[in-house]
């Protein structure tokens, strides 16, 4: 392997066979789950401040529907993108990619709160919650749903 200056583009691949990828707006296996961990987290963070895909999609210029692509990993989202939807949700970009809101280790509530957000029950659960506006009402319904998960964990049924 010498001096490759002036060497023809076809004897570098050959000599080098991981020279030519894929180019970057092109989806890999690789790329594809981090796709949707990305989604998952705008959908969060979304839910979390109360907006819908509509409202979110107003506030980047696209469709909704562009929005659900992002959300379940279908659409691969660019940096400039990415950027822009970090500063709508108020956001660090690195929490799109495992970071929390505060730019600590959230890890294992993190995941617990994504994997909520997958049951088929969250979503109603949480919109019916925010439509309670007296805050005894909500603190006495967090009090008993902790009391049945804490009965539930324990062997209860």
């Amino acid at each position: 392997m010498g001096d490759h200056k002036n060497v023809p583009l076809e004897e570098l691949v050959t000599e080098f066979p991981g020279f030519l990828r894929m180019a970057p707006h092109m989806p890999t296996n690789e790329s594809i789950p981090r796709n949707g961990e990305i989604g998952t987290r705008i959908k969060l963070r979304r839910l979390q401040l109360g907006l819908s895909q509509e409202s979110l999609g107003l506030a980047l210029g696209v469709p909704f529907e562009q929005v659900q692509k992002y959300e379940t990993g279908t659409d691969r989202i660019g940096a400039n993108r990415l950027h822009k939807i970090a500063k709508i949700l108020k956001v660090p970009i690195l929490f799109f990619f495992g970071g929390s809101l505060d730019d600590t280790d959230a890890g294992e509530d993190t995941t617990a709160v994504l994997d909520f957000l997958d049951t088929a029950y969250s979503l109603r659960l949480v919109q019916a919650f925010r439509r309670i506006e007296d805050r005894h009402v909500r603190q006495s319904i967090v009090e008993l749903v902790e009391l049945v998960a804490d009965k539930s964990g324990a062997g209860g049924s």
